[in-house]
C-alpha cells in the first residue's frame, strides 16, 4: 500500500498491543471470529474453527496474544480490511 503512495500509520501490535476495550470498539458489531487468525498456533490447538471462544474470551486472548489477530489489519474510517483481501484493499 505504501508503494501505491498511500500514507499509512503503522502499529507494531507486538510492541503496542491492543487493549480489550480497543479491540471491542474496533470490532464493533462485526463478527469477532473474522478477526481471529486461523494460522495461529493457539487457534489451531484450541480448534477455534469448530469451537470458537465467546466474544469476551476472544477479546482477552487477542489482547494477550496479538498474533491471534488476523493481519494485515487496515482501517480507514469505519472500513476495516483484515487478511490479504486484495480486492478490498484496492477498493480502499
Amino acid at each position: 500500500m505504501q508503494k501505491r503512495g498511500l500514507e499509512l500509520e503503522l502499529r507494531d501490535m507486538n510492541k503496542e498491543r491492543f487493549t480489550v476495550d480497543e479491540l471491542d470498539e474496533l470490532i464493533g458489531d462485526r463478527d469477532y471470529k473474522l478477526f481471529l487468525n486461523p494460522r495461529n498456533e493457539i487457534y489451531r490447538e484450541r480448534n477455534m474453527k469448530e469451537n470458537p471462544p465467546s466474544r469476551a474470551e476472544a477479546l482477552k486472548m487477542m489482547a494477550a496474544e496479538p498474533n491471534l489477530i488476523r493481519r494485515p489489519l487496515v482501517i480507514k474510517g469505519k472500513t476495516i480490511v483484515f487478511g490479504y483481501d486484495e480486492p478490498a484493499l484496492k477498493e480502499l
